[in-house]
């Protein structure tokens, strides 16, 4: 690049020189030395002593720091005309972060003493450089905020109990005939409670008591549930006076509920429109729902100035996308009846893919786990990258595997076979399917896996066989999902069965070594008991396998403190009354350099057509042709500047033009994605892998982010305002200092709400924080 070419770019888009004559410029040009630096090469690297600070001329490169998982911040985005490497001259220090180029960079180092005698004498220059340093320095505290988060988790905090207010939380999981509660401390003791009321007994109330290795079982007469929270300080108690459970202690309640249909997407603050939403939602969950309202108004009744939470079993699972959760019959059905796939044990699942990303020492946003949940009722959950993508159970817990008690999947044209030539009622076909069929449906003995195991051990031919029909379709399940996701990087175990059963573990896993699936037979044979988890993969094995001490109690305590806090911080953002502009998202495809290449010819840079609302980002003059199995999709606009991998955004109408099924990605969250060919007026590209469908999401900046009280990862449900008022679920927030607030959905969402860019968003909900 030649002087008088420097000097145009300088004049024309650098906003540090915006003030400067163009002689100094020039002088400062001339002074200066120009570096070429290639794709993930460090430009600067934290810890560096520099005497000379960068221009951007061409290409693109992040700001970032590492924790010490390895997990990268970014703090800054860069491109042509932005600087790095100020705030190390100006205070002496070290540099603070890595700046690594993206792609091929074109980038002007200035050294100190012109920094010293051209820039830090004009006050423009300076004032330019103040904002962008307090910018800077904003966004690395966040970075390093989050890291330590990131570090606490990775050394076992992810479900922390913590907070400032010291008491007791409460849990509660109020059934038909067991009542199950954990009473945790908020200063984490390590005394947690945990306590199981069985009322299945007409004549007397058996009650056991844990805390860590003490065990007390008692037996009371029957009592009123308005009698719970007197019966759960007479049974703990039993404990000692230290762990003598006093009401006045108590600072939250959560309590268990078993369906939230598609009206609760997280846990929720109990007020009277929750109550009334659960009620009514019991069409889907008649034995299970009434009774947890029950537990709930005495809750209240007792504790009136207490927070309480709903925590629903099905709210982990709303993120299951249309095709994995419609059943095959008319939509009307789904539409105005809610009849569709819902999913349960989602406390369970969530609790595993926590446990999981802690033990592996990875951000939960990078795996793909397969949670086993075997107990009375059994499911599976393909978790992909911290969401459920898919699971066993469906509009009721019937639904799905073979269990102890429950049939599982079955024909429903053999529900009208029996009505039809059996004279069955409904009343006995819910008792068939829920109460004698499974397991001791099958064997004719027992619901009890170790008694089915013992008499299959002795030749019992049926209990030999409905012990192959659990295990085999545990397998096959596990297939599916690592099938459904792309991939697997943790399946694991949890549940009565999944936690004592050496042998339906064992079952479960074998043929499956060629998908990475290798047990270590003897560390599963001899597994006993354990902590809260096991690990019982072999050391070579590419899949890590875990057994999960189940603890719903405590993941409830955990979501109740979790929303109560966001709770709060919702009601403060509402009281701004802050709009957040939406924008539709078209098809459009990112592009890295050796791609550009390939496709538009050697040496070739993108050609800026208009800028986008995002701040560096520009629409391009070239267009692509995308090319799947099945079909094409011409003329796809290309998006500035370059990335470092080639990425490809559709809608999901266009999935099936082009024959592919991406998954629901963030961008640059390309791990398991599908290819496909691109074609361009040079040649062609085929991409192994980065065709997404983008999650909703909205961008923000550091500022932006105090203002609605979230952070980088949260997830929220936004309301948009238009001709019939909207909510989406599911959508992300990402923070950073370069972006401008903006709502992104794509074209099929837009399409179908009649909506806009240029409508307005507000955010009802905050789902959960990272």
């Amino acid at each position: 690049m030649s002087e008088i070419d420097l000097k145009r770019f300088f004049l024309e888009q650098v906003p540090l020189f915006a003030s400067f004559p163009a002689d100094k410029v020039e002088e400062i040009v001339i002074k200066s030395r120009l570096a070429t630096f290639e794709g993930n090469e460090a430009m600067l690297e934290t810890g560096d002593e520099t005497r000379h600070f960068g221009i951007m001329i061409s290409g693109h490169a992040e700001i970032s720091n590492a924790d010490n998982t390895g997990t990268r911040t970014v703090i800054a985005q860069l491109g042509p005309g932005d600087v790095f490497g100020v705030l190390s001259l100006l205070t002496g220090d070290r540099i603070a972060a890595d700046v690594i180029a993206g792609n091929r960079c074109f980038v002007l180092m200035v050294p100190q003493e012109v920094f010293a005698s051209h820039i830090l004498v004009n006050p423009k220059a300076v004032a330019y450089l103040s904002r962008l340093l307090a910018e800077r320095t904003r966004a690395i505290s966040v970075g390093e905020l989050a890291a330590d988060g990131q570090a606490k988790a990775g050394a076992g905090d992810l479900l922390s109990l913590t907070t400032r207010q010291p008491g007791k939380v409460v849990a509660l999981n109020v059934g038909i005939s067991q009542i199950h509660f954990g009473i945790y401390d908020t200063e984490e003791s390590g005394a947690d409670i945990h306590g199981i009321i069985d009322n299945a007994d007409q004549q007397h109330a058996q009650i056991t008591v844990m805390v860590g290795p003490q065990r007390q079982t008692l037996e009371h007469e029957p009592f009123k549930l308005s009698d719970l929270f007197k019966v759960m300080s007479e049974a703990t108690a039993r404990l000692g006076k230290a762990f003598t459970f006093h009401p006045e202690d108590v600072v939250a309640i959560g309590h268990r509920v078993v369906h939230g249909g598609n009206r609760f997407s997280s846990s929720a603050v109990i007020t009277p429109a929750v109550i009334a939403d659960i009620e009514e939602l019991a069409v889907f969950a008649p034995l299970h729902n009434p009774v947890n309202v029950a537990g709930i108004r005495v809750a209240l009744k007792q504790f009136p100035n207490v927070p309480q939470v709903a925590v629903f079993d099905t709210a982990f699972h709303q993120t299951l996308a249309p095709y994995a959760y419609l059943y095959g019959l008319p939509y009307d059905l789904y539409k105005q009846h809610g009849i569709r796939r819902y999913g349960f044990h989602g406390t369970s699942h969530r609790y595993v893919s926590l446990k999981a990303a802690e033990v592996l020492q990875r951000p939960l946003g990078e795996l793909e786990i397969v949670s086993c949940h075997l107990g009375i009722g059994a499911s599976l959950c393909a978790i992909d990258h911290g969401r459920s993508v898919d699971t066993t159970m469906g509009m009721t817990p019937t639904d799905g595997l073979i269990m102890p008690s429950r049939s599982g999947s079955i024909d429903p044209a053999v529900m009208i076979h029996l009505m039809e030539q059996h004279q069955m009622s409904p009343a006995q076909l819910s008792t068939l399917i829920n109460c004698d069929s499974g397991l001791k449906g099958i064997s004719g003995i027992s619901n009890d896996i170790h008694e089915i195991e013992a008499a299959a051990a002795d030749g019992h031919h049926r209990a030999l066989l409905a012990h192959k029909a659990f295990c085999y379709q545990v397998r096959k399940n596990i297939g599916a999902y690592a099938a459904a996701m792309g991939g697997i990087d943790v399946l694991a175990f949890t549940g009565d069965i999944g936690e004592t059963s050496a042998t339906v573990r064992s079952l479960a896993c074998q043929g499956l070594g060629y998908m990475g699936i290798k047990l270590d037979e003897e560390k599963n044979r001899h597994l006993g008991k354990f902590d809260s988890y096991a690990v019982i993969s072999a050391d070579d094995s590419p899949v890590q396998i875990l057994v999960v001490a189940n603890d719903d109690e405590r993941l409830v305590a955990w979501e109740t403190l979790r929303a109560i806090e966001r709770n709060e911080l919702l009601l403060e953002a509402q009281a701004e009354e802050a709009p957040i502009p939406v924008e539709i998202s078209a098809h459009h495809v990112h592009l890295a350099q050796a791609d550009v290449e390939a496709l538009f010819g050697p040496g070739h840079q993108l050609t800026p057509m208009h800028e986008l609302s995002q701040p560096g980002q520009y629409a391009c003059e070239e267009k692509v042709h995308l090319v799947g199995p099945k079909g094409r999709i011409a003329n796809v606009r290309v998006l500035g500047p370059t990335r470092k991998e080639t990425q490809v955004e559709i809608a999901m109408t266009e999935q099936f033009k082009l024959g592919v099924q991406p998954p629901i990605r963030q961008s640059g969250d390309l791990a398991g994605t599908p290819g496909l060919t691109l074609e361009g007026p040079y040649g062609s590209s085929q991409i192994e892998r980065g065709v997404i469908c983008a999650q909703r999401h909205i961008h923000m900046s550091p500022d932006d982010a105090i203002r609605f009280r979230v952070r980088d990862n949260t997830v929220v449900r936004v309301r948009v305002e238009g001709e019939r008022q909207l909510i989406f679920g599911d959508v992300v927030v990402r923070v950073n200092p370069a972006f401008r607030l903006a709502m992104h959905i794509d074209t099929d969402e837009g399409n179908a709400g009649n909506i806009q860019t240029g409508m307005l968003g507000y955010i009802e909900e905050i789902q959960s924080r990272a």
